[in-house]
């Protein structure tokens, strides 16, 4: 739940000094108050009433003394001293005085009401509600409804008892539970004491439904563009609608102005992004940015899809992202499908292009453009074979490199000879075959091509099991053996273009693929098997891999020829590089993953990856990571989050390049977390283009279920220590009423 505050330019008192603040004075309580607007008679039933003692008395008056109850419908009414009036339907109630309803409890030492018209009013009542374990007290309540509270000078809170850290004091609050709304007026924040904020008006949920109204502000600080401001406005449109107006003002830049839609309907849903900085102090330059995405389903099987991304220059995410990811891009998508789905076939048409982001230091290549690019798929079983035909039409373009058009083809077919639980073999047959029709651009004269290829492999393997245990805990380990052989013969392929094959990185989950590379532009040659072994330990009682090891080595019967880099070393050698990998759950605390390639022609490591990840509860997290590739890269990654002592908890990273003796993020802060607020701070710095770096500092105060106040770390520290976790959002015990 969060706050919502009026349009009118709110104060951070705590940075002014507080002369000429008075409040408004108290109403006293009148109990012969009229109310202007009277609502219809309730229909709350029949009233009993239990008590120690009653006694009947004149003009059909009932009193009752000691531990008295007054019950109708789901209400009750408790109080040490109660009069009825059988007829008025008037209730006086005197000590100890308590109105219980579903979700909320208001208490005080005097009440009185109507059960007919249900209006009345309490002296100096304290309230409970239960949807956000919220509290208060005030120094009157009009009560005008079962539904309906006008508290007068009243302090709220979500503070557990006993504890008002922060207070949100106003002259008057409105509740309306019928629409679980509270509106306060001439409110302020108080923390630890200290008025921090100030509004003449503001409303809030008494739950987690949406509400228009404006959210909590976000300050900041970045190298780039100095102090900042960000004031969201949230617009509930309608269930289905929503849009967030969230200005952003930079003090080296001007206003940028952020907007978001977002709409969902049975067939459709999607998001609009709109940011627009119209003049940037810095660069002189408007600067925005447009962000599109949409699906649709159009009946019948058919749907479609937009993505639709353009930034006005290539600076911009460096300019004015603050996060590691946002930085990082570098080529925007633009695409539109329309799909088809059938039973045991499918279609797409899809026109895709992008917006590349250069950095003048690093460029990189213009990706081509598909327009179109056709796909037909289809898959079906017959007599237990499993017959599967893909197919591809793409017309690529380029401003300056080779046009073409592409047609590939490529049936299959695979047949299980065995199948059981234990072991399995499923050799495949499949023809693939490409035609290319040259167009503009072709400055080498490449003739228009065709090649076809057949495809043969063979997936065999076995799976063996015993039960286990280990230090009194049972297990169920597994053995299993996989083989793994494929057949394509050699076909020159040195005068075809490429616009979309890349080398296919070597692990685990390629050695078990047809074709070395990625894309339909190269076929690799092979004659090569694969052999590997894989042993699980699995927890026999509640199924987690306990541990994990896979070994698997290629061996080439012929040696490959087609290549997309040149290769060194020797190249006629049967053996490629060994893979290990060892990982899992080893305890319910620590969790490992890794990955080492070993070449043995030259006795040396290639590559490998460790991650070991320890969490033993919410708010322990330590990750430790390393990532080495010969003669190319040696990185460190340490990231954390930790208590320190009392309520302090510590959070970093530290992304480190060995290689080129240089960090590539730092992060590093202190949360402090109270039962009811938490105050983080975080700095950041990373890299965001070649010799570029971009920092920023984060200060934040939340007050819980209220408002936040400061500039939001939080994706921040989302992205960049896995397995954060947002301390004061783990959900307390409660009691079994929901109410303290």
């Amino acid at each position: 739940m969060r706050f919502r505050f009026s349009p009118i330019i709110f104060l951070l008192l705590g940075t002014f000094p507080l002369f000429g603040f008075a409040e408004e004075a108290a109403l006293p309580l009148k109990l012969d108050r009229t109310f202007k607007k009277t609502p219809p008679p309730s229909e709350g039933g029949a009233a009993f009433i239990s008590a120690q003692h009653v006694e009947a008395k004149k003009d059909d008056q009932l009193e009752a003394n000691g531990n008295v109850e007054l019950r109708q419908g789901r209400q009750v009414i408790s109080a040490g001293h109660l009069v009825y009036g059988q007829v008025s339907k008037d209730v006086l109630a005197v000590g100890d005085v308590r109105i219980q309803q579903p979700g909320s409890v208001v208490s005080g030492p005097v009440l009185k009401l109507n059960l007919d018209t249900y209006l009345g009013e309490m002296l100096q009542p304290r309230f409970e509600f239960s949807e956000n374990h919220a509290r208060g007290a005030a120094e009157s309540v009009q009560i005008a409804g079962r539904m309906n509270y006008i508290f007068e000078d009243a302090s709220y809170t979500t503070c557990p008892a006993g504890n008002d850290d922060w207070l949100l004091r106003m002259s008057r609050l409105d509740i309306d539970r019928t629409t679980q709304v509270g509106v306060a007026h001439h409110a302020r924040v108080e923390f630890k004491g200290v008025p921090i904020l100030y509004t003449p008006w503001m409303d809030f949920g008494l739950n987690d439904n949406r509400r228009s109204g404006f959210l909590g502000p976000t300050f900041g600080s970045t190298n780039k563009g100095g102090t900042e401001m960000t004031l969201p406005y949230y617009w509930n449109i309608a269930p289905n609608y929503d849009a967030t107006i969230a200005p952003r003002m930079i003090a080296r830049r001007g206003t940028q102005f952020n907007n978001e839609f977002r709409y969902m309907n049975p067939s459709y849903v999607g998001q609009i992004q709109y940011e627009v900085l119209p003049y940037d102090r810095m660069s002189k330059l408007q600067r925005n940015r447009v962000a599109l995405v949409h699906s649709q389903s159009l009946g019948g099987g058919v749907g479609s899809a937009l993505n639709l991304n353009r930034v006005s220059d290539d600076e911009y995410f460096r300019d004015l992202s603050t996060l590691v990811s946002g930085t990082s891009q570098t080529n925007l998508l633009r695409e539109g499908v329309l799909t088809y789905g059938a039973d045991w076939w499918s279609a797409s048409a899809k026109v895709q292009r992008y917006q590349t982001l250069q950095d003048p230091l690093a460029p990189v290549v213009l990706p081509y453009r598909r327009q179109p690019q056709l796909s037909l798929n289809a898959q079906d079983t017959l007599a237990d074979a499993d017959i599967r035909v893909a197919s591809e039409y793409v017309d690529f373009r380029h401003d300056t490199a080779i046009n073409a058009q592409r047609l590939v083809l490529y049936p299959s077919m695979s047949y299980p000879l065995l199948s059981d639980l234990g072991y399995y073999m499923t050799p495949k047959l499949g023809v693939h075959h490409t035609e290319y029709r040259m167009g503009a651009n072709n400055s080498t004269s490449l003739p228009d091509a065709s090649r076809t290829l057949p495809v043969f492999s063979t997936d065999t393997g076995m799976v063996f099991e015993r039960d286990d245990s280990f230090l009194g805990n049972g297990y169920v380990q597994t053995l299993e053996p996989r083989l793994f052989y494929v057949y394509v013969p050699y076909r020159d392929q040195s005068q075809l273009p490429n616009f979309d094959s890349a080398q296919a990185p070597f692990n685990f989950a390629q050695v078990f693929t047809e074709n070395r590379f990625f894309g339909s532009d190269r076929v690799g040659d092979a004659n090569m098997a694969t052999l590997a072994l894989t042993s699980r330990a699995i927890d026999a009682e509640d199924g987690s891999e306990r541990l994990r090891v896979m070994v698997g080595e290629r061996f080439s019967f012929t040696a490959p020829r087609v290549n997309l880099v040149t290769t060194t070393g020797n190249t006629n050698t049967s053996r490629s590089d060994i893979l290990l990998s060892i990982g899992g759950r080893v305890s319910k605390a620590w969790t490992l993953d890794s990955l080492f390639q070993y070449n043995p022609n030259q006795s040396h490591t290639e590559s490998y990856y460790t991650m070991a990840r320890y969490n033993p509860e919410a708010g322990k997290l330590l990750n430790l990571g390393y990532r080495f590739t010969r003669n190319t890269l040696r990185q460190a990654d340490v990231s954390a989050q930790w208590p320190l002592f009392a309520r302090w908890h510590g959070v970093a990273r530290l992304n480190y390049s060995l290689q080129d003796h240089r960090s590539l993020e730092a992060l590093g802060g202190l949360e402090y977390n109270q039962a009811c607020w938490a105050m983080r701070f975080v700095a950041q710095s990373f890299t965001s283009a070649t010799r570029e770096r971009s920092t920023g500092v984060f200060l934040q105060l939340e007050l819980n279920d209220l408002v936040r106040i400061g500039s939001d770390p939080l994706d921040a520290l989302r992205s960049s220590v896995t397995g954060y976790t947002k301390l004061n959002s783990i959900p307390a015990e409660q009691p079994e009423d929901g109410l303290r």
